[in-house]
């Protein structure tokens, strides 16, 4: 019987590495280590990042499959699910940092919700790098590494973990002349929030608008706005993403995951799930097989 997909902290997924809150290593040299234990569907409770230089082959995150591309960086947030199927030859940067890394160092517990590659969403979270920028990521990227195989000065390595964000953030970002209100932003990151929240129990459009303090119309109109989606797909998204972790455990059975995802019966989970998905709940555990 397969068990749940495991779930790694920055030890774990790495062998012999001791810091808890901290991982910065060349790629190939990652994957020589680790490449049996991540090649497989697996889950993480850091955040995590990798560039790739050059290489091929596919990476899958959250069950969105992305074909690997030199200069492609990608992020990941904790509570997320992927899987590396590389190529040989493949190399890059990777670097771990755990949930709790910033908290003492920056007075806004928040300030990474900021950036959209941190949002959670995996369409927002795997970024293609311009020529013009790569030589300055790649310089913070090696002297993260120095840092870390060096005196291992942590505030020094937050310094340009952040440095990196932004420049990644604002070479990534594609018309600077129609940059998107913070006021909008802040509302839709809220919102993004109140979901992960709440999903199991709210799944009206309205709810969530009480909670922000808006009108509903205003809530899917700047969902359509920025997005292009409304907000009720937002909610049914999220909703969505997690049957489908919980159906990578097939200890759980189908029923069990439509009570713990607050679906009337098994029926009406079904159906919902085989509208979203376009496959049943069943063709989707047999896909993962």
């Amino acid at each position: 019987m397969k068990q749940a997909i495991p779930v790694y902290d920055i030890c774990t997924i790495s062998a012999g590495h001791q810091h808890k809150d901290l991982l910065a290593e060349r790629l190939n040299g990652y994957l020589e280590k680790n490449y049996q234990r991540v090649h497989q569907q697996h889950g993480h409770d850091f955040y995590h990042l990798v560039l790739f230089t050059k290489g091929n082959g596919a990476h899958t995150l959250d069950f969105t499959r992305f074909a690997v591309q030199p200069w492609q960086i990608y992020f990941m947030t904790p509570g997320q699910v992927h899987s590396w199927h590389f190529r040989e030859g493949t190399d890059g940067y990777v670097i771990h940092f755990s949930a709790s890394f910033f908290d003492t160092f920056l007075m806004q517990h928040q300030y990474l919700e900021q950036f959209p590659f941190f949002s959670g969403n995996s369409s927002e979270q795997v970024l293609n790098i311009p020529a013009p920028a790569r030589n300055n990521v790649k310089t913070v990227l090696e002297q993260i590494l120095e840092e870390a195989a060096g005196r291992n000065e942590t505030d020094m390595i937050r310094v340009l973990l952040l440095q990196l964000f932004l420049l990644v953030n604002r070479a990534t970002v594609k018309d600077t002349k129609k940059a998107v209100p913070q006021q909008k932003q802040l509302v839709l990151r809220n919102f993004r929030q109140l979901i992960n929240k709440h999903y199991r129990r709210l799944r009206l459009p309205k709810e969530y608008a009480e909670l922000l303090y808006i009108t509903p119309n205003h809530l899917n109109a700047l969902c359509q706005d920025l997005l292009n989606k409304t907000a009720g797909e937002l909610i049914r998204e999220r909703v969505l993403l997690e049957a489908k972790r919980m159906l990578t455990n097939e200890d759980l059975t189908i029923t069990q995951i439509a009570a713990d995802l607050n679906f009337e019966d098994n029926s009406y989970f079904s159906r919902f799930f085989k509208k979203y998905a376009g496959m049943t709940a069943e063709e989707f555990r047999n896909s993962l097989i």
